[in-house]
């Protein structure tokens, strides 16, 4: 199993967090995969068809990509963490951008082995980064919105679970393969890959809404894991307790009811249809009754249930 060598220091100043690139490469992972799992498959549907003919008119970069996703290993130009926070699109694939052609083909060798002749054309990193870009244009940037609010709502959960039970606790069911381990061990996957020493170094845990995940480095100096993240998979309501309902309103009964992870006052209003300013007025009275905690992820304020709204929920659910 492939394992990262920790320190309490890398430990410390290890963070959650979001990346457009990260999420950009995992739905071109997506739109070439048979396997997309149902409450993706609406999104991948809709984009497939632009996806098949933006590969027929490239084949160096449909050669590129097959080349590029092996059955245990992604390319690692492709998957470079990013160096600082929010950067845009742009930023993120400068790295990319700035490769030759052999290391290109070094990486491709690597997550392949032998290349086909179309991969003995020149400009390697532009094509790589030209199919990013309209993955990115084509088929993310119009809900990136709705797709940050999700990562951050599943980051603000992660780091509440590591402030209340340390690093195991963050990592707990976070990704098949991934768990804390004793004596500053880090398994990072399955897959029987030797132990990287990062003590040191940066570590980051990245969100994504693909399904699966993976590591990546920008070597010397920054390690990261790419997780999916929970919660994807949203059902219709289920029904409210009644006790609860005459104790707190039909209305703040089903906030309390939504918020089983974080979610902004925004998701929150898209996902129950009631209007911003009386879910904003609920959530108050919510928090001032001790029922939810809140915390602030970038430019928005996410709300979570308490431990007293988690057990008065159960209680109601008991006698109903």
């Amino acid at each position: 199993m492939g394992e990262f060598i920790v320190d309490a220091d890398v430990m410390a100043r290890a963070r959650f967090g979001t990346s457009r690139l990260t999420e950009t490469l995992a739905a071109l992972k997506m739109l070439r995969s048979a396997a997309v799992p149902p409450w993706h498959r609406p999104w991948a549907d809709a984009h497939a068809a632009a996806f098949r003919e933006r590969l027929a008119g490239d084949p160096v970069g449909a050669a590129l990509l097959d080349a590029a996703f092996g059955s245990t290993w992604t390319a690692d130009f492709l998957t470079v963490p990013p160096s600082a926070p929010d950067l845009t699109i742009d930023e993120e694939l400068g790295f990319l951008e700035s490769l030759d052609d052999d290391a290109v083909r070094a990486d491709l060798e690597v997550a392949t082995g032998p290349l086909p002749p179309a991969l003995t054309a020149t400009g390697l990193a532009a094509t790589a980064a030209a199919l990013l870009r309209w993955t990115w244009e084509h088929t993310v940037r119009d809900e990136w919105p709705r797709r940050l609010r999700v990562l951050r709502a599943d980051v603000v959960s992660r780091t509440a679970r590591l402030s209340g039970g340390g690093w195991s606790a963050a990592l707990d069911g976070i990704s098949p393969g991934v768990r804390w381990l004793a004596n500053g061990r880090l398994q990072v996957n399955a897959a029987p890959y030797p132990p990287r020493d990062v003590r040191g170094r940066d570590l980051l845990f990245i969100a994504a809404t693909g399904p699966g995940g993976w590591v990546s480095w920008r070597l010397p100096d920054t390690y990261a894991v790419v997780y999916p993240v929970t919660g994807v998979l949203a059902g219709g309501p289920a029904p409210l307790p009644d006790a609860l309902v005459r104790l707190l309103g039909r209305t703040r009964a089903r906030l309390l009811a939504a918020l089983d992870a974080p979610q902004s006052t925004s998701a929150l209003t898209a996902r129950t249809g009631l209007p911003l300013g009386s879910v904003g007025g609920h959530l108050r009275v919510l928090l001032d009754a001790g029922l939810l905690e809140r915390r602030r992820s970038g430019r928005e304020v996410l709300y979570w249930r308490s431990d007293a709204g988690r057990t008065l929920l159960a209680a109601a659910d008991e006698g109903h």
